[in-house]
């Protein structure tokens, strides 16, 4: 049962591992989760329960996430929906906020990075200023050219190591994808 409305946080997730290792890390913070796993019983879900905070999938099987970023805004004005990818880049985070979203993070995310997001994104003080969080923004920031390198490496993986296919997904030459991987960027 629900106790405090502030905390309810619906997680929008099709890998079930994944959805419950977050349902447990967040419980223990005094957040209400529930899970869906699929577009239609997400936005029954959201009907339903009215989240504050909504953790969003990127890739939901065959549908993209990014669809559900307007009717959760439409139907959940209020709500901070934060968008979720193991592949993200930069033009999808563009269109995500473009669409609504208030946060894109890469997974996998760590639990202060994920409070951190959180807390950035909910403009009450519900939960989060019981929650003692020590992370340093800048440590945590990357670059666009370390953004892009990891996105570059997750679709290399994808392919496995398949430069021709990688460079067909990701829309370049394969030359100019062979001399972004020969220049790995700073940390």
């Amino acid at each position: 049962m629900i106790t405090n409305k502030n905390n309810n946080l619906l997680i929008i997730e099709d890998d079930l591992a994944f959805a419950n290792s977050l349902i447990r890390r967040l419980t223990k913070y005094s957040y209400c989760c529930d899970h869906a796993s699929d577009s239609n019983q997400a936005l029954l879900l959201a009907r339903k329960m009215r989240p504050t905070i909504v953790l969003l999938d990127m890739k939901l099987g065959d549908e993209s996430g990014l669809n559900l970023i307007k009717p959760l805004r439409s139907l959940l004005p209020q709500s901070k929906i934060l968008l979720l990818t193991g592949f993200a880049s930069i033009a999808t985070a563009v269109d995500a906020i473009k669409l609504g979203a208030d946060d894109y993070l890469a997974k996998p995310i760590d639990t202060k990075t994920l409070l951190t997001a959180i807390k950035a994104t909910t403009t009450d003080s519900c939960v989060m200023s019981d929650v003692e969080i020590n992370v340093d923004v800048e440590d945590t920031t990357l670059s666009t050219e370390q953004v892009e390198w990891q996105h570059i490496q997750q679709v290399l993986k994808f392919n496995k190591g398949n430069i021709s296919a990688t460079a067909r997904q990701l829309s370049m030459h394969r030359r100019t994808l062979q001399r972004k991987l020969q220049k790995k960027p700073k940390e």
